[in-house]
């Protein structure tokens, strides 16, 4: 999947460059807009309706929104993204889980122990399964899931598609322990990331690259998941999955009898939630938060967003094969001005983004971008064009008979969405690029961005844990199934083997991280961080232990139980 930086299954967002931003309280409240500040205020920590199981009453439904259900629906391929894992981790096992600020534990439905030590100078990871866990299937889960998930992940050569190699790439071996139940990892070395692996399952049916790369086309593949759900509707043209109590299931009872997705634009979800159609809506914008403001019964939550949305150039195109053409790209975008229209009517601010490896409110975080030498400065990139032999006829500039322009998709119906586009349009204007873009439905978003079919592009990079520079790789390297601008090389690759991912301790590959992706940032130019900004959502009332997926949603880095989503009892009574 395509997912962001900072796991072991990265993705990208499902909507490009359209999540838009949270007035200035981080308290939940019935659903009015923030209070007039004469000062901006930043957003912090999760905001998700955190609720023991005991608080809550057995049985009821939900049904949320989703951008789409992806043509691919393996979590760990690279063609996966946001709405993959979403779907996913509703009907596969959850053996990691972590608290909002990144503490991860094992799931005790799923392992009975997790230990990791160094012996001679190698790190290894020994996970005890719960004798009681199965496949749909009713075979035991067993250390073979555990070697197929390495297999499948840590290398790109043997004809797999993972979504990232990073930190799979770095074991030497997956054995069986004192029984078929208990999985032993070693590591080539000291690796200091062990929490971020393992998250994603495989079934080992899923056994060769073309059942791993083909096998869930179009396809869930109910029987090679597990969990407290499965799978009832399955209508990819209807847009449509739910999940029901799985008969298999040997944990904690799941809460609730039916969770539905369905697959809904940005504005037809709003409407879903304000006519009571669904029971969450998130990306709410300052007009959402105003035409939802009266609708009886539901709650706002605003909680800090572990994602950073940016732009890609593809490097592919011969307009931008040109390192300095890019620079120049990205030289032109004023990111203030794109800011001003995505938090229209929203009293909210943020540090500016400058890493893909770390967020700000991170220890060891660091503006790489600027120390890249990036500022917004337009006299600036029109200079380097000039340099690079563009030069202008009327309005546009040419080279050797080639054009200086370019197709940006955006997705959904988001009004915001597509007035952001126009403002990137008007600035690359000035430099002389002429830019056409092209509106797309949400659910085209996974196969526009696949084929790459797009010179720019508009993504967000969502984070499931808080390693940073553990999936630098996956940001940054030639072979990336993320980094899609074709700016990776086999240098940087080799930079960050030995300079970053070669030190033992996750504090010296932090800051050598951070380092060098200025380094990279400055060599490449591929991809522009914009900023990230809060999650703004409304849920119905008495929803509790909302988004319990990875890599989105109110909690942080946190990763429920999906189990443990369901309503209040006080709130059932009412």
């Amino acid at each position: 999947m395509r997912p962001q930086h900072r796991l072991a299954t990265g993705v990208a967002a499902a909507a490009a460059l359209a999540l838009t931003l949270s007035a200035c309280s981080s308290d939940s409240d019935e659903g009015d807009a923030a209070p007039e500040e004469t000062e901006a205020q930043t957003i912090e920590g999760a905001d998700y309706n955190p609720q023991p199981r005991e608080a809550l009453e057995q049985g009821g439904e939900v049904t949320f929104p989703i951008g789409e259900i992806t043509p691919q629906m393996n979590a760990n391929h690279s063609d996966g993204s946001v709405d993959t894992a979403t779907i996913w981790a509703w009907y596969n096992a959850q053996p990691v889980l972590m608290s909002p600020e990144g503490e991860a534990s094992a799931n005790p439905a799923y392992l009975s122990d997790w230990t990791t030590e160094v012996v001679d100078g190698k790190t290894v990871v020994t996970y005890t399964i719960n004798p009681e866990a199965v496949w749909n299937d009713g075979s035991p889960i067993t250390w073979e899931s555990y070697e197929q998930t390495w297999v499948a992940n840590r290398s790109v050569d043997e004809g797999y598609v993972p979504n990232t190699t990073d930190g799979y790439s770095k074991i030497e071996s997956v054995e069986q322990g004192e029984d078929d139940r208990q999985a032993v990892i070693t590591f080539d070395s000291e690796y200091p990331w062990t929490e971020g692996l393992f998250w994603n399952l495989m079934n080992p049916a899923v056994d060769s690259p073309e059942v791993f790369n083909e096998g869930y086309l179009e396809e869930p593949n109910a029987d090679w998941g597990t969990g407290p759900y499965m799978i009832d509707e399955f209508d990819l043209n209807g847009g449509v999955i739910s999940f029901v109590p799985n008969d298999n299931w040997w944990g904690d009872a799941p809460m609730l009898d039916k969770v539905t997705f369905r697959v809904l634009e940005a504005t037809a979800a709003v409407n879903a939630f304000q006519n009571g159609e669904i029971d969450y809506v998130d990306a709410l914008t300052a007009d959402n938060l105003e035409q939802l403001a009266d609708v009886e019964g539901a709650v706002t939550y605003r909680a800090q967003r572990t994602a950073t949305n940016l732009l890609e150039l593809n490097a592919e195109y011969p307009q931008f094969e040109d390192v300095a053409v890019r620079e120049a790209m990205f030289k032109a975008i004023n990111r203030d001005q794109i800011k001003e229209v995505v938090w229209n009517g929203l009293n909210y601010t943020e540090p500016e983004a400058g890493s893909l490896n770390l967020f700000p409110f991170q220890e060891g975080y660091v503006d790489a971008l600027s120390e890249a030498g990036y500022a917004y400065d337009v006299e600036a990139a029109n200079a380097l064009l000039d340099e690079a032999g563009w030069t202008l006829n009327g309005d546009v500039r040419e080279k050797d008979g080639m054009v200086f322009e370019g197709r940006m998709p955006i997705f959904g119906d988001d009004p915001i969405t597509e007035a952001r586009a126009k403002v990137i349009q008007s600035q690359l204007s000035e430099i002389g690029f002429s830019m056409e873009i092209d509106k797309r439905p949400s659910s085209d978003f996974s196969t526009v961005l696949t084929t790459k079919d797009w010179d720019l592009v508009g993504l967000g990079f969502s984070s499931s844990d808080p390693y940073g520079v553990a999936y630098m790789c996956q940001l940054y390297c030639s072979d990336s199934g993320l980094n899609l601008s074709a700016t990776g090389t086999e240098e940087i690759d080799a930079k960050i083997a030995d300079q970053v991912t070669s030190l033992p301790t996750a504090e010296e590959q932090t800051a050598a991280g951070l380092a060098l992706e200025s380094e990279i940032i400055a060599e490449t130019w591929g991809i522009l961080p914009l900023y990230q900004g809060p999650n703004i959502a409304m849920a119905t009332e008495g929803l509790a232990n909302l988004t319990p997926e990875t890599y989105t949603g109110l909690d942080l880095f946190g990763l429920q139980p999906v189990e443990n989503v369901g309503w209040m009892a006080d709130a059932a009574a009412e």
